[in-house]
């Protein structure tokens, strides 16, 4: 019992050198402060997936009653007229500027032909430099047009609305995002990512920190192990990153974006010190490898790069390529973004989440272990 006080004491006494280190660099703080509230407040704010007011030009060399009905379709939120050229050329011109994102030509007769049953046209042309975006401009078009050109030949058919015709209902039901915010998905989806760069950065920073001041020699000569000098640094560094999640919960997602706790914050929070106490093996091999604070920066960003893409938060498994998909179960955010969107969005608990988290905790144990191997083996 004895022997384990001493081991408790020398942890708690590294730990809080730790947190004193971290307090007196000021530059590091306000980094941390600014990446917990300002940077998830833009991200849920301002990053968006749904199209919204997309420019678009019409040319209208028809100038009739029915062509004026088809363009007062595409209007806000979705569409936005910027402008009615009256020439193709001149709308073609728009959209290689970049002025207009869709181009609208309605032909000569279309009203005529439509009167007398004859098959008519309409161009379309979207600029799909944004892939996701112009694919959603595309569709959202095309509907448009197939649900106008309908309605004319059923009132030339004196079928009137349609409702002679046997319809189908189509009824359908939104769960854990009702009104399909997206500032729910952006600012959960930023704040693990934040959690995430942090997990990495913040242990392989305090690591080097010691090799560039000649101190890590004085804790390898004090009657210190290796777990007692690597393990205050993580829990300490787990700490400042769940008050950090904490701080951007309640202080930016639920207050001004009334992101929803469905399940026990209490989880949340829990899962979130598991994955950053894990994942910050990661942290501990990059400061094995860099010899300054620089390297160690340049090398967690190329560590996060694969496990930020493979994690599913932009594009997801069943959209990959099998061995894509395969690759993504060695991502840790991979089950972390699950276990986080089950607990806050659905209201899952542990039972529900255990394979999320044998899978975080999985991977987090042989990367810990595998960041003291190279600690041990370079200073050992």
């Amino acid at each position: 019992m004895r022997a384990l006080r001493i081991w408790i004491w020398r942890l708690v006494v590294m730990a809080e050198k730790e947190m004193r280190q971290l307090g007196r660099d000021r530059i590091l703080l306000a980094f941390i402060v600014y990446a917990f509230t300002v940077d998830i407040f833009l991200a849920a704010s301002g990053v968006t997936m749904q199209l919204s007011n997309a420019a678009t030009v019409l040319v209208d060399s028809d100038r009739s009653a029915t062509s004026r009905e088809l363009a007062s379709r595409f209007q806000p939120p979705y569409f936005r007229q910027d402008g009615v050229p009256r020439r193709s050329d001149d709308a073609q011109r728009e959209l290689d500027n970049g002025k207009a994102m869709i181009a609208l030509d309605i032909p000569p007769n279309f009203e005529a032909d439509l009167a007398n049953g004859r098959q008519t046209s309409v161009q379309m042309q979207v600029d799909t430099t944004n892939s996701v975006l112009g694919f959603m401009a595309a569709s959202y078009g095309a509907r448009i047009v197939g649900t106008f050109g309908l309605e004319q030949a059923m009132a030339r058919l004196g079928l009137g609305g349609g409702g002679e015709l046997p319809t189908v209902s189509n009824e359908f039901r939104v769960w854990f995002n009702q009104d399909q915010n997206d500032s729910w998905f952006m600012g959960i989806a930023e704040l693990l990512n934040i959690v995430t760069v942090f997990a990495i950065l913040l242990p392989a920073a305090a690591m080097v920190r010691e090799k560039e001041r000649g101190t890590i020699e004085q804790l390898l000569v004090s009657p210190l192990s290796s777990v007692q000098i690597l393990l205050p640094k993580v829990l300490a560094m787990t700490t400042v990153i769940v008050a950090g999640a904490v701080l951007a919960l309640y202080g930016v997602l639920v207050p001004l974006f009334d992101v929803p706790i469905h399940g026990s914050a209490a989880l949340f929070f829990a899962l979130t010190a598991l994955y950053t106490f894990t994942t910050a093996g990661l942290g501990l091999f990059v400061a094995t490898v860099a010899r300054n604070l620089a390297q160690a920066a340049m090398l967690s960003i190329l560590i996060l790069a694969p496990v930020l893409f493979l994690s599913g938060t932009w594009t997801p498994p069943e959209a990959l390529p099998y061995w894509l998909a395969e690759l993504m179960k060695v991502s840790p955010l991979h089950y972390f973004l699950d276990a986080s969107f089950g607990v806050l969005l659905k209201g899952q608990g542990a039972q529900e989440l255990w394979r999320s988290i044998a899978g975080m905790l999985g991977i987090g144990v042989v990367v810990f272990g595998f960041g003291l191997y190279r600690f041990r083996r370079q200073f050992g």
